[in-house]
């Protein structure tokens, strides 16, 4: 029975996968460069309720997660619990929704607050042409 549950479980788990987070800031930053991507960057705190919200509705979303998992090198810094964020992507209120390039420099201000998966799905399709176009300049 145990086995059973055990290759359900790794079965669903492939059909509705996470989001793959990389370890850390300086981690995602090497992923996004060796796989020529934009970074997704998350400041959040374990307390704030849109911070929640977020992590519950949006980032579970399968559309979200497949976008995520597609196109982008994701990373998530808890800033209450010491994760480091760099100086120059700190922001005072949380969450804080970044989109970066390889090397750190911000693509766009950032998406502040809860972000529904529709907006977020629309903000993605944004990220994804700018970053064409800057690559296509180089």
């Amino acid at each position: 029975m145990k086995k059973i549950i055990l290759i359900l479980s790794v079965c669903v788990s492939f059909l509705f996968g996470d989001i793959n987070w990389s370890k850390d800031y300086a981690s995602a930053l090497n992923e996004a460069k060796m796989a020529n991507k934009p970074m997704l960057f998350i400041v959040s705190k374990t307390d704030c309720r849109y911070c929640i919200k977020l992590k519950d509705i949006t980032l579970k979303d399968q559309k979200v997660v497949d976008e995520l998992n597609k196109n982008f090198i994701s990373a998530i810094s808890i800033f209450d619990k010491g994760d480091f964020v760099p100086k120059e992507l700190f922001t005072p209120g949380v969450p804080a929704i970044w989109f970066l390039l390889a090397d750190g420099t911000p693509m766009f201000q950032p998406l502040m607050g809860y972000v529904a998966p529709e907006e977020m799905l629309e903000a993605f399709e944004i990220v994804k042409e700018e970053f064409k176009s800057i690559k296509e300049a180089k």
